[in-house]
């Protein structure tokens, strides 16, 4: 990998971590799974060095609790996802995922519950954030939905302005 993608994932990531501490005090609002999602069609499968630096940032900034190891997937199943659609072309296909996405995160991140603590435990851990999780989709959906298509303009013109198209 070149050295400018590296500078670039870290770059990308850090803005990941920013995003998230800014919209930290909304509850189940958040601009990463949009930009998860950005960042994986137009970077395709270089994202993973995105996501890499965004996680370890999360873990130096919040500390590497139980709540960590599901992020180590929870993103990459939005990038796998994100992935299998990049031909899409459908603002509302875009803004149905984002938001399909933030109902079920709460389900999602539940696995090390289960795993650590029970069925009884983890299946109340899913039943406590439901009405989070309904923010979370609803949230996501209208950010992608007004977001998406202006973001992807941007980055994509700037990928051409750096001249990253041989790269990706």
């Amino acid at each position: 990998m070149r050295l400018r993608m590296v500078a670039l994932s870290g770059i990308l990531g850090a803005i990941l971590l920013v995003s998230q501490i800014a919209l930290a005090p909304l509850p189940n609002i958040e601009v990463v799974s949009v930009l998860v999602m950005l960042f994986t069609i137009v970077l395709g499968k270089y994202v993973g060095y995105t996501l890499a630096v965004f996680i370890l940032l999360e873990g130096l900034v919040y500390g590497f609790g139980l709540w960590w190891f599901s992020y180590l997937y929870i993103w990459t199943i939005l990038a796998v996802l994100t992935f299998l659609f990049r031909k899409m072309d459908s603002r509302l296909g875009w803004a149905l995922l984002c938001g399909f996405y933030g109902l079920f995160f709460g389900t999602l991140t539940s696995f090390p519950t289960f795993v650590l603590s029970g069925f009884a435990v983890g299946v109340t851990y899913i039943l406590s954030g439901i009405p989070f999780d309904l923010i979370h989709a609803v949230a996501n959906f209208l950010l992608a939905f007004l977001l998406l298509p202006v973001l992807r303009k941007l980055l994509e013109r700037l990928m051409r302005t750096l001249r990253f198209g041989a790269e990706i």
